[in-house]
């Protein structure tokens, strides 16, 4: 019944976004197989209000609604940019991740993206508390290798390799999770140092290794 509740709120978020506030429109847009039941229970919980036809969200609901939209559509922009999941198995696993991440997490989430203003639909992100410290959209705190800094001194946090024997041969030179890099080049291939050790890497393989910055 919880899912139910967090699905029907969100829809109607969804139908408010797109100027569309009627119960008639709800009713019709609602893949709830016992829909005449669930408006009442979300009255009942104090998430809605209705009038005349017209559905509108009571301050709980609202913050209810904000916090499922802002979840999915991190979600959707973590699976989507960061670990580059198709389209239909982002979408399944950004609805399943809506449910369960904490607020804490979230924000978690919200950061290592960089404070993404919209989802990859271009819908908007709600924002949270973690992004009012920033004016801004500011840098990911991960980025892609090939996105780094020349010069700069970076820890891998983790690796996507396309290809699961691209890994082990990672490995063996030196290029794990953990280990702190320095970005000597971009052209024409990629060049970092470990340690004392000079590495060229293809930029197709730079595209798969995630950084964070360290001083």
């Amino acid at each position: 019944m919880r899912e139910r509740i967090d699905e029907a709120i969100e829809l109607i978020w969804l139908l408010n976004e797109d100027g569309h506030q009627s119960l008639k429109r709800f009713r019709l847009s609602s893949e709830d197989d016992d829909v005449e039941t669930l408006i009442p229970a979300l009255e009942k919980e104090g998430l809605i209000v209705i009038s005349e036809d017209i559905v509108e969200f009571t301050e709980k609901g609202y913050l209810m609604a904000r916090a499922l939209i802002r979840r999915l559509r991190l979600a959707e922009r973590l699976f989507t940019d960061v670990f580059e999941m198709p389209e239909d198995t982002v979408i399944t696993d950004a609805c399943k991740m809506e449910h369960i991440l904490s607020e804490e997490l979230t924000d978690s989430v919200c950061t290592f993206l960089g404070h993404p203003p919209t989802c990859p639909h271009g819908k908007p992100i709600p924002r949270g508390e973690c992004c009012k410290k920033y004016k801004i959209d500011v840098v990911p705190v991960v980025t892609r290798l090939s996105e780094f800094e020349v010069g700069s001194k970076g820890r891998i946090v983790f690796i996507v390799p396309a290809e699961p024997l691209r890994l082990n041969k990672l490995n063996y030179l030196g290029i794990t999770a953990g280990s702190i890099i320095k970005l000597l080049q971009r052209n024409p291939s990629y060049v970092i140092k470990i340690d004392e050790t000079t590495i060229a890497i293809d930029p197709e393989i730079a595209k798969e290794i995630y950084v964070k910055k360290v001083v």
